[in-house]
């Protein structure tokens, strides 16, 4: 069975840091992805950054102007997303997301609806 458990979530002022972590279980890592999304109060859900574990592939949203980062934890066995310089617009409950055997990484990143495992998501609030 696999499991997508977010975490890193909260409330934070703009301007400042934050990191998310992913653990999975129930999936075999090596020809997987995994993927990071967000959904805002009353907005669609959208790909923010994915990551393919067999090549370290990663993928971003234009969107995001460089200020997010995915990176692998070996050590916690977590998927992480890093985020500098929040805004109230990054204000949204962020999803992980797994996929196996995902060719065209940046075709799969812009489309939730591509995914098969999803986790409960973590709230991130950005406000002074």
């Amino acid at each position: 069975q696999v499991q997508l458990v977010e975490s890193g979530g909260g409330l934070v002022q703009p301007g400042n840091s934050l990191r998310l972590s992913c653990a999975p279980s129930g999936i075999t890592l090596d020809d997987s992805a995994i993927g990071w999304f967000r959904q805002a109060p009353g907005k669609e859900r959208e790909g923010v950054a994915c990551f393919r574990y067999a090549d370290n592939k990663t993928s971003y949203a234009d969107s995001i102007l460089g200020r997010f980062t995915i990176s692998r934890d070996n050590a916690k066995n977590t998927l992480d997303l890093q985020i500098n310089n929040l805004q109230a617009d990054d204000t949204a409950v962020y999803y992980c997301a797994a996929h196996r055997a995902v060719v065209k990484l940046n075709v799969y990143c812009a489309n939730p609806k591509n995914w098969n495992y999803w986790g409960k998501g973590t709230l991130v609030t950005v406000s002074s």
